[in-house]
């Protein structure tokens, strides 16, 4: 029997999926619930509230027995808060989620980045177990990242390192590796493409397809397809080997929708561009491995990471010099 239990949820822009685990962050239960994001913040948290509560009720567990929970959301993050700075996919500015939540929530909470939540799950239970340097690359509707470096998460000075999303790989046109690589932005470049097409049906096709739709096109050479996941791939190889000169990760973890959707074939292309770019030697003994937890890589790092990073103990000032307690007495207080 397991002596607590950790939630994981992750935050997307269309989807909330929530999971509860076991001490040994074995999978108990999983719920996907609509995010709604036109329903702002507290709509948008009274969803995770469903997945959560979910979960917990079809694993039959125990609320008080739940020792902490972290939450992956898809945008900036307030180092060390509950406060999000900015989500540009829910469209929030500064939203502490804090004050949204159940009142009867008593376990410790942690929210970070919902990519580099990705990346923890793959490094601590996934492809890149047992690595201690690890750089994780999710390409779907965006691309976004995640470092970890000598076995911890790298936040950086002010909490955005791992954006690898918005390097900038164009610098006369300041185009960022994300206006390359993500969806959304290839979609809007086929668009501009087809405007000229004389097939009305095609164009209304191409030009908002799914990842899964888009590796059709692909595999069936569809120009346009081509076109657009043969630059996706040489962006991000060009971008993957600058990362590998300055930071030499053990392990290059890709992942994300699109690169789900393109398999094998896509990731050995990107990673046959990226050792074009690397010095003499800097890619040996590295490796570029596909993500292995699909869409609960989010839910386990979160859980993970919940785990591994609990809050510290505050000591409360009502109880110094307090002769039924020694002074100093540690208080867990929820964040």
């Amino acid at each position: 029997m397991s002596t607590g239990y950790w939630l994981g949820v992750d935050l997307g822009g269309t989807k909330i999926l929530a999971g509860l685990f076991d001490d040994e962050l074995k999978l108990l239960a999983r719920s996907k619930q609509p995010t709604a994001a036109e329903s702002g913040p507290s709509g948008v948290v009274a969803n995770i509230a469903k997945a959560v509560d979910a979960v917990v009720r079809e694993a039959n567990v125990d609320p008080a027995q739940v020792r902490g929970m972290g939450i992956g959301i898809p945008g900036q993050i307030e180092l060390g808060t509950t406060r999000v700075k900015f989500a540009p996919n829910l469209d929030w500015r500064d939203v502490d989620i804090k004050p949204l939540l159940p009142a009867g929530w008593r376990w410790p909470l942690v929210v970070e980045n919902d990519v580099r939540m990705g990346t923890y799950g793959e490094f601590a239970h996934g492809a890149a177990r047992g690595a201690r340097h690890v750089l994780g690359v999710f390409v779907g509707t965006g691309v976004g990242g995640g470092l970890i470096l000598n076995g911890e998460l790298f936040t950086g000075f002010n909490g955005n390192a791992g954006e690898i999303g918005h390097l900038i790989v164009h610098w006369r046109q300041g185009t960022h590796l994300e206006g390359i690589a993500g969806r959304k932005y290839m979609m809007k470049r086929a668009k501009d493409k087809l405007d000229d097409a004389p097939k009305r049906v095609r164009k209304e096709c191409l030009a908002g397809v799914r990842s899964s739709q888009l590796a059709e096109y692909y595999q069936k050479d569809d120009p346009v397809a081509v076109e657009l996941i043969d630059d996706a791939a040489r962006a991000l190889g060009a971008a993957l080997g600058g990362l590998i000169n300055f930071v030499s990760p053990e392990v290059i973890v890709l992942g994300g929708g699109v690169t789900g959707a393109l398999g094998d074939t896509f990731i050995e292309r990107i990673w046959e561009i990226a050792q074009r770019y690397t010095l003499p030697g800097a890619a040996a003994g590295i490796r570029c491995v596909p993500a292995a937890l699909g869409d609960d890589s989010g839910i386990v790092g979160c859980a993970a990471y919940a785990k591994a990073h609990p809050p510290a103990p505050a000591v409360n000032p009502l109880f110094e010099g307090d002769s039924c307690k020694p002074t100093g007495a540690p208080v867990t207080t929820w964040p």
